[in-house]
C-alpha cells in the first residue's frame, strides 16, 4: 500500500497588484522543496489559495514558512486536510 499524501490549502492576502508576481515566487519554492503546489488567484476576502501536496508534513511545514515570508503577503491562513 502506498504512502499516504498529505493536503493543505493556504489562503493568501496580498498586496494589490502583487498576486500574479507571489505566485510564480511559490511555483519557485514549490520546486525547490519538492512539493506540488497549485496556486490560484481568486476574488473575495482572500487573493491567492494554494493547494499544496506532499509526502510529509515537515515539506509542507518548509514551503508555508517561506511562502508567508515572501514580500507582498500581508496575511495568510493554513489549513491541513483530514
Amino acid at each position: 500500500m502506498g504512502e499516504e499524501k498529505v493536503l493543505a490549502y493556504l489562503l493568501i492576502v496580498a498586496e494589490v497588484g502583487k498576486e500574479y508576481e507571489i505566485i510564480e515566487k511559490i511555483k519557485d519554492i514549490a520546486r525547490n522543496v519538492g512539493v506540488e503546489a497549485e496556486p490560484s488567484v481568486v476574488y473575495g476576502e482572500y487573493d491567492i489559495v494554494v493547494r499544496i501536496i506532499s509526502d510529509s508534513l515537515r515539506k509542507i511545514d518548509k514551503a508555508v514558512t517561506m511562502i508567508r515570508s515572501l514580500p507582498g503577503i500581508l496575511r495568510t491562513i493554513t489549513l491541513i486536510a483530514a
